[in-house]
């Protein structure tokens, strides 16, 4: 007996149970990539098999519980395409033998500023070639181009290395191309960030001619102040 096939409305209703946030633009998404190919119906609508519906389960799976990049899941699901068995990622990963840094592709927990200065103190710099930012971050050469053609990412001034502010652009890039937004969405997040930088130059301009240390302290602090306010007015907005 052949096995039904749903609508994508079907698969989203079935898959919702396990991950609440799943939406029909990610699942659109995910064929865009190449992760699936469901049927189309003589119709055009999408049809999907109960292969197609536990291939949307493991990719949403370690998604969620091991953050891996559609770049590894996409590795994942071709040795499973040829019968092999893909990596267990649930098996503990081996001690080392030296102390291993952190890696730098997930985006730390929200710390308020001011409270995070004076807990770690400055953070290290992060200096990394064009290889070492697409590979600490998970993106694709692609991705990266179009972020630099957005002008949203660039090495540091006269050097060929890549600072924290676009490792963390590029993390963010490839968390946000799950939900459908790429870098024109990036871009506007961009502009606004312009308009608000010049409302924090405008702000501390008098304290800058002083050319000392409370300069550098206003700057801090009132950036630090449009940056709480910011996320403050997000969540009110989207918890309306």
């Amino acid at each position: 007996m052949p096995q039904p096939l749903r609508s994508i409305g079907q698969v989203l209703a079935i898959l919702k149970v396990e991950f609440p946030d799943v939406s029909i633009s990610k699942i659109r998404f995910l064929e865009s990539e190449g992760l699936l190919s469901p049927e189309r119906a003589p119709s055009g609508y999408r049809r999907y098999s109960q292969a197609d519906i536990d291939r949307l389960r493991y990719i949403l799976r370690v998604q969620r519980d091991h953050y891996l990049p559609l770049k590894v899941i996409r590795e994942h699901l071709d040795m499973m395409d040829r019968g092999e068995q893909p990596p267990n990622l649930e098996a503990p990963p081996p001690t080392p033998s030296a102390p291993v840094t952190p890696p730098e592709a997930e985006l730390p927990p929200a710390v308020p500023f001011a409270r995070q200065d004076r807990q770690a103190g400055p953070r290290k710099p992060i200096r990394l070639t064009r290889r070492e930012l697409i590979s600490t971050s998970g993106i694709s050469e692609q991705v990266l181009v179009d972020l630099e053609r957005q002008q949203l990412v660039s090495p540091r001034r006269q050097t060929n290395f890549y600072g924290r502010e676009a490792l963390t652009i590029c993390v963010v890039a490839r968390k946000l191309q799950l939900y459908g937004m790429d870098s024109r969405h990036l871009r506007a997040i961009k502009q606004s960030a312009e308009r608000e930088a010049g409302l924090v130059e405008q702000a501390v301009a008098p304290f800058l001619r002083r050319q000392n240390s409370q300069a550098t302290e206003a700057a801090r602090e009132v950036t630090q102040l449009v940056i709480h306010a910011h996320a403050a007015m997000m969540h009110s907005l989207i918890e309306r």
